[in-house]
């Protein structure tokens, strides 16, 4: 093993530094504000699922009742 001077920077503090600076660095930006929802509250509660004919047959042909 090789001895470190007092003043030099040693393998492990290089590399905690390495890994302290590179993860500062990686840390993405947050968002600039927070956008509301632009649904109202008939729009929320309307219904989105529709029985189709496509439904029906998928129902059917998989045999699941209906």
């Amino acid at each position: 093993m090789t001895k470190q001077g007092k003043g030099g920077l040693g393998r492990r503090r290089f590399f905690r530094a390495l890994g302290a600076s590179v993860a500062a660095g990686a840390v993405p930006p947050l968002a600039d504000r927070a956008v509301a929802d632009s649904e109202n509250d008939a729009e929320k509660r309307k219904a989105r699922y529709r029985e189709s004919e496509e439904v029906k047959t998928y129902y059917r042909v998989n045999r699941y009742p209906s």
